[in-house]
């Protein structure tokens, strides 16, 4: 049997402290996130600040106990892959994207890194998940169901322009094809109903543009509905520029593209979608799988008017819409 004397005791405490020490002198790993959008810095401003209120209700502090790198195309979407290839090299633990362009760029980047889409149209289309209940793959977050709103969006139209009979729609004739004829047929479907011709005009580059609003003036379109594309959103301007000087009353999916000049809005509440990407990041962090959480979808939508663009084409609202409007800008 050992015998135990003072100096024994000693050691062993002296080896504890010294193991204790050696412990706490280890560097806590600081997770890095990274952000991937081929928006402007300015344009998402809200919906960063939006994620990073998610992450700090969560108890994450930017630049303490958590890092997150950004990367924005600027409006190029074909430096997308190049920038997802950054967030790989840099091995960061989740790629937060914003947008069908940015969900594809990541993917395509890594099939191992954790991937949250913080905001994308179908991600079962994309080809990203196997479905929303069971993504089983790297990516999961949110999508948007934005062909399931197009006869809310064509009601409020017809609210708006009481007389309408005739609506075109503007989609891109190649890019997101498939989505962009489900959402033009789900409106010809509820324009039925309310009495509204659909006209689809279709581009593929911003040299059509002039001739495309030709021809919906020639055949005397009422208003403008204009789908959300990443090839739309990169033109948005002009689109709206050639609307207004047009005098079409033009309808738009989200709250960016009514500030960027769209007459109106009816979307899901894209800030409240980017809370809920810092929920899934936690869960990631934590150890959760993408491939087990399912994808969620928008269950809170705003309608935002811009009334700037109403008085450039001439148009008042009726006092019934601007009561529902969930955000007004004038």
């Amino acid at each position: 049997m050992m015998r135990i004397t003072p100096i024994t005791i000693l050691v062993v405490a002296l080896s504890l402290d010294l193991a204790y020490f050696a412990q706490a002198q280890q560097p806590t790993k600081i997770p890095r996130i990274g952000y991937l959008s081929g928006n402007f810095l300015s344009s998402e401003s809200a919906r960063i600040e939006a994620f990073r209120q998610g992450l700090r209700e969560l108890g994450y502090v930017e630049g303490k106990n958590i890092l997150i790198e950004y990367r924005y195309a600027e409006g190029r979407l074909d430096r997308l892959p190049q920038l997802a290839a950054e967030l790989v090299h840099l091995k960061v633990d989740v790629i937060v994207t914003g947008g069908n362009q940015a969900t594809l760029a990541a993917k395509q980047a890594t099939s191992t890194i954790p991937i949250v889409a913080a905001s994308a149209g179908d991600l079962v289309r994309l080809g990203v998940v196997a479905s929303l209940a069971h993504p089983g793959g790297n990516v999961t977050g949110s999508t948007g169901i934005s062909p399931d709103l197009s006869g809310k969006r064509l009601g409020i139209l017809k609210e708006v322009l009481p007389k309408a009979s005739r609506v075109a729609i503007i989609s891109h004739r190649e890019r997101e094809a498939s989505r962009d004829q489900e959402e033009v047929a789900k409106a010809e479907t509820a324009a039925r109903a309310l009495g509204i011709t659909i006209q689809p005009v279709q581009v593929e580059a911003p040299a059509e543009f002039q001739d495309a609003y030709a021809t919906i003036r020639k055949d005397h379109a009422d208003a403008l509905i204009i789908i959300q594309n990443s090839f739309t959103f990169v033109h948005s301007k002009q689109l709206f520029e050639l609307a207004a000087k047009s005098r079409l009353p033009s309808m738009c999916e989200g709250s960016l593209w009514t500030e960027n000049g769209c007459l109106m809005s009816y979307g899901p509440d894209l800030p409240s979608q980017y809370r809920r990407a810092a929920v899934f990041v936690d869960k990631i962090l934590k150890g959760a799988k993408p491939a087990d959480l399912p994808v969620e979808q928008p269950t809170k939508f705003d309608l935002i008017i811009n009334l700037k663009t109403a008085k450039q084409v001439g148009l008042t609202i009726p006092p019934n819409v601007l009561a529902h409007a969930d955000k007004v800008i004038r």
